[in-house]
């Protein structure tokens, strides 16, 4: 396993590599599509490949929750499992813990958006509780009480079995005081080294190795420290000391300032390992990433817009259901290669979102993912013909959010 730089854009942090798994290269920038339970939403794997995707992410916290890291391991690990043969990636379910856990048996989670179970709005008590060993939660599905450590985390993503695995960490609010930013962002450098000692032990213990072979998989630490550059720039010195094999950037800031945030700490990570933005999918934000040193991104944004009608194009966002595309009987995109736009018109599709067939959320997803994963590897291709700013000037000028 190795990641290797192609090309710097010069005068930024951008960079073009490779990175070696045990299933295959992904060649950097890439966007990971997410598939949060072992599964990109009404795609096939087939599907997947076809819009280019390289690797798919999958989330500790659910597969956690059901159907068990056991019956994944069983099933041959996660690629196995989904019927997927390139490279894997598993966050660490740290940011779902907090973010489904921070509900206050409201129906609606104030700070994922997702619905709580009637059992857990009946009970009407907090669900997570942190203490410095880890963390003890409620699930989301059926109240029942669970507890994951960094020690935790990281057996549970073993068993699971993906090429590229995420330290346990706090994520706290946007809202968090700095005070508290600071806390959990220490706490989060503490559970890291734990989280590298228990990858350590469970690399050499496995049976199926032989004495003195590690399991492949590569371990990437979180840096956090919310919208403060202080924090920001502590927390990626200290996690850039680790022995990890690359580095996952997550945690809240703000979204006007997001480039500034990704080089506060892209500035001091070690250049020579990859780094992973967690959780940003928006045409804007990538571009901003890129040109400040991020290789892979992953977000659900694609799918989960395509499924409400919202498509992407070059000129920005639209709804598939508004009632000018009824009679509209041209791709959603001209000159787009994905299997939507070769086959399918818009007055189709907006038939297909009215009429609620399943489909719809089939054909919209292909687009979406081929769309974003498309612009990611021509932001890589732009790299190396040394005309990303050019080509990003060109692409915010028609760009509409």
């Amino acid at each position: 396993m190795s990641f290797t730089i192609e090309k710097k854009l010069q005068g930024t942090l951008g960079r073009a590599g490779r990175l070696t798994t045990e299933h295959g290269v992904i060649q950097t920038p890439a966007f990971a599509t997410v598939g949060t339970k072992a599964t990109v939403k009404a795609l096939t794997p087939v599907q997947i490949a076809e819009a280019g995707a390289e690797v798919v992410l999958a989330n500790t916290y659910h597969l956690y929750l059901e159907p068990g890291e056991g019956l994944i391991e069983e099933g041959g690990g996660l690629g196995r499992f989904m019927g997927w043969k390139g490279p894997t990636m598993t966050d660490s379910g740290g940011f779902q813990v907090f973010s489904l856990g921070s509900a206050f048996g409201n129906k609606i989670n104030k700070f994922s958006g997702h619905r709580v179970s009637n059992i857990l709005e009946e009970q009407r008590t907090p669900l997570v509780t942190i203490d410095e060993d880890g963390v003890t939660f409620k699930s989301y599905k059926d109240g029942s009480e669970h507890r994951f450590t960094p020690e935790r985390s990281i057996e549970i993503q073993h068993a699971i079995g993906a090429d590229i695995i995420f330290a346990f960490d706090e994520c706290t609010s946007p809202d968090a005081p700095k005070e508290y930013q600071r806390e959990a962002m220490e706490r989060t450098h503490r559970w890291a080294s734990r989280c590298l000692g228990r990858h350590r032990e469970l690399q050499v213990q496995s049976l199926k190795l032989k004495v003195g072979e590690k399991k492949h998989q590569q371990l990437f630490g979180i840096v956090q420290g919310g919208r403060h550059e202080d924090l920001r720039k502590e927390s990626a010195k200290a996690i850039g000391k680790m022995e990890f094999d690359g580095f996952g950037i997550g945690g809240s800031f703000d979204k006007e300032d997001m480039g500034n945030a990704v080089r506060w700490v892209n500035e001091l990570l070690p250049e020579e390992k990859p780094r992973h933005l967690l959780g940003i999918g928006d045409p804007v934000d990538l571009f901003d990433a890129v040109e400040n040193g991020c290789d892979l991104f992953d977000c659900v944004a694609p799918t989960r817009q395509a499924r409400t009608g919202s498509l992407y194009t070059q000129h920005g966002r639209f709804n598939i259901e508004n009632a000018q595309y009824r009679n509209d009987f041209s791709p959603i995109e001209e000159g787009c290669g994905c299997y939507t736009c070769l086959h399918f018109t818009k007055a189709y599709l907006a038939h297909l979102f009215r009429s609620g067939e399943i489909l719809a959320n089939t054909l919209a997803s292909i687009h979406n993912v081929y769309f974003i994963v498309q612009l990611v590897k021509k932001m890589r291709q732009w790299i190396l013909e040394g005309t990303f700013l050019e080509h990003k000037k060109q692409f915010l000028a028609s760009y509409k959010k």
